[in-house]
């Protein structure tokens, strides 16, 4: 939801003049600033490489659920794909500010799997000669403008909390956020920064202003 999120508000703005999208699967978005590049092994990056220089900045929304995952498997997709890709980002873009989404609660040194993963995702992140290097960890997220997760369980579970939207916001203004809130937020930190590299939710809203 992120990645679609971040997409939607890069191709509204109108100082970003290329937006190019990476993923196993085509967007199904429409702009002529749009570029798509869709290749089934994401791990061969070799064969796209001649195709991720050039940029600026870098919003490394992919992820999946740990539900039903090893950790082995789990580490696969979340750890050595997202490092593999931000290694060869920061060689061919070594000005490109990199952004990751993570979650709350990650802790390279917690009890669950997914945070422990996810920590060791962000700190080797951190360490990567980027210009700079956001984790961005935000908690509850309402999807805006017909966004949908792609997990089918996520997508039952809005659909029912949905009428309660309104009261959540209100009641924890710090900890939800829109799609479109994180989007922004996101093109924000590539414009002018962010006070830290680590942004929980008040930190994301923070920015906003």
């Amino acid at each position: 939801m992120v990645g679609q999120g971040v997409l939607r508000e890069c191709l509204l703005a109108e100082d970003f003049e290329l937006v190019q999208t990476v993923g196993r699967t085509a967007t199904g978005a429409q702009s002529p600033k749009l570029r798509e590049l869709v290749q089934a092994d994401l791990f061969d990056i070799a064969a796209m490489e001649d195709r991720l220089s050039g940029f600026d900045a870098c919003f490394f929304c992919l992820g999946v659920t740990s539900a039903g995952m090893t950790e082995e498997a789990y580490t696969r997709v979340t750890f050595e794909l997202t490092t593999r890709i931000a290694a060869a980002l920061s060689r061919l873009n070594p000005a490109m500010t990199f952004i990751y989404v993570s979650g709350s609660g990650t802790n390279s040194k917690g009890r669950s799997m997914w945070a422990r993963v996810k920590g060791r995702t962000e700190d080797a992140l951190l360490r990567l000669p980027f210009r700079s290097a956001y984790m961005f960890r935000p908690g509850f997220i309402e999807p805006l403008h017909g966004i949908q997760s792609k997990t089918r369980s996520y997508r039952i579970f809005y659909a029912v909390l949905r009428p309660l939207f309104t009261l959540l916001h209100r009641a924890f203004p710090n900890q939800v956020l829109t799609t479109e809130e994180v989007g922004l937020a996101m093109l924000l930190a590539v414009r002018i920064g962010a006070p830290k590299a680590v942004l929980e939710a008040r930190d994301i809203r923070a920015l906003l202003g």
